[in-house]
């Protein structure tokens, strides 16, 4: 059981405390509710340039690394299609230096042209690593524009293209900031050894004089429901065929998202698990195969991804995939199965609860949907699943008409 507090400031800044006495440290986390979903089609991967912006020098502060090594810490940060999110962990009698740090740059970034112009190659030359210049590096880009026509996720965190970035001028930078990296847009999350009084009385010192902002409703457009399969087949200079097949599935808070998260699980989880034993193992037909599902807070995708052995047909790989998805959706699996999958899930919830960095993190998202207590009662939601659910959702969502297929075909 995680315990927690709960307060906010006068600005809005909303503060979740969870104290723990047998660590030496402090993980101080601070979530922003800004992502990629955010972004204008025609400035895509702002939310990540900002992630690096934030380490590139504030009003007061000109090197954040230096500042936290010097406390005997360390910091990072993230960024997905909903969520901007930094923190640090350090020893906790250096709590300030966190709050000094974080609180300075929610202030105000050092906007100057040189910042932005370091930071801007930075995330181009990651574009070109990591997209452009890698096999199957555009893969999540196609698979993204061929499965969402209206919403956002239609392109990734990075962007769609590096010319964004580079088109990003410092008024684009500032109106971005001063829109969403406000006090009433954040969530502060502090985990371990502080007392809830001292981390209010700290948050008022450090956060309490930054004035609100006018944070605008959002109002994305909705995917409207897939009705017709789509297929996209792209040649490329790659080692090998790969499939991807993406169905899409509700949000983060729909009753079915834990009966797909398991789904997913038994379809391709581990060496026992359906798509592996049969497709990888024994009939040796891919190289490698995942599945998994995007975990996004609007309704998402469960994706299917292999990479086929030489001399394997994809059509006749991807044959295989759909024959082993119908006797999931035809027979209900055994309860045997479904528990192995349970457990792992419940594994991975109690190694992440004895991290503090992990609980803060895992605090300020659910917080962020609404739901804190869920950092709590998430494995009984998973427990409440029965294998006529992993049925149901299997033949619900699994179906042709529902599936964007992106083949990436070696030249």
């Amino acid at each position: 059981m995680i315990k927690y507090t709960k307060a906010s400031l006068d600005n809005g800044l909303r503060i979740l405390v969870h104290e723990d006495k047998n660590t030496p440290l402090i993980a101080v986390n601070i979530l922003y509710d800004v992502g990629a979903r955010d972004e204008h089609e025609d400035k895509t991967g702002f939310a990540h340039l900002f992630e690096h912006l934030m380490f590139g020098g504030s009003l007061n502060i000109d090197d954040y690394d230096t500042a936290v090594q010097k406390a005997g810490g360390d910091s990072n940060a993230f960024t997905n299609n909903d969520l901007t999110n930094f923190y640090e962990i350090l020893p906790a009698e250096n709590v300030e230096t966190a709050l000094w740090l974080e609180s300075d740059r929610m202030m105000s970034l050092n906007f100057n042209q040189q910042s932005l112009d370091t930071q801007k190659k930075v995330v181009i030359e990651e574009f070109h690593e990591t997209c452009l210049n890698k096999p199957y590096g555009t893969a999540w880009h196609d698979l993204s524009s061929l499965a969402f026509k209206t919403h956002p996720y239609r392109w990734p965190t990075i962007g769609l293209e590096p010319q964004h970035i580079a088109d990003a001028n410092l008024e684009d930078v500032k109106e971005f900031f001063y829109t969403y990296y406000r006090p009433n847009n954040a969530i502060l999350v502090f985990s371990g050894n502080i007392k809830h009084k001292k981390a209010i009385e700290l948050s008022n010192k450090w956060f309490g004089e930054i004035p609100k902002g006018q944070v605008p409703k959002r109002n994305i457009p909705q995917e409207a429901k897939q009705e017709h399969f789509q297929i996209k087949k792209k040649k490329s200079e790659v080692p090998i065929d790969a499939l991807y097949m993406a169905f899409k599935i509700p949000d983060r808070l729909d009753p079915d998202y834990y009966a797909i998260d398991l789904l997913s699980d038994v379809i391709c989880n581990g060496k026992s698990s359906r798509l592996y034993k049969s497709l990888y193992k024994e009939q040796k037909l891919f190289s490698s195969i995942d599945a998994y599902i995007s975990g996004s807070i609007d309704p998402g995708l469960l994706v299917i991804e292999g990479k086929t052995n030489d001399g394997i047909s994809l059509d006749f790989a991807k044959e295989k995939i759909w024959e082993e998805l119908d006797k999931i959706k035809q027979a209900v699996i055994p309860e045997q199965e479904l528990q192995k999958y349970k457990n792992k899930v419940e594994s991975t919830i109690e190694f992440s609860e004895s991290n503090i960095l992990n609980i803060a993190i895992n605090l300020a998202f659910f917080e962020l949907i609404g739901e804190p207590e869920r950092i709590n009662n998430e494995m009984a939601l998973y427990n409440k699943v029965n294998v006529g659910d992993i049925k149901r959702v299997a033949n619900e969502y699994l179906i042709l008409e529902n599936c964007s297929e992106l083949q990436y075909l070696k030249t």
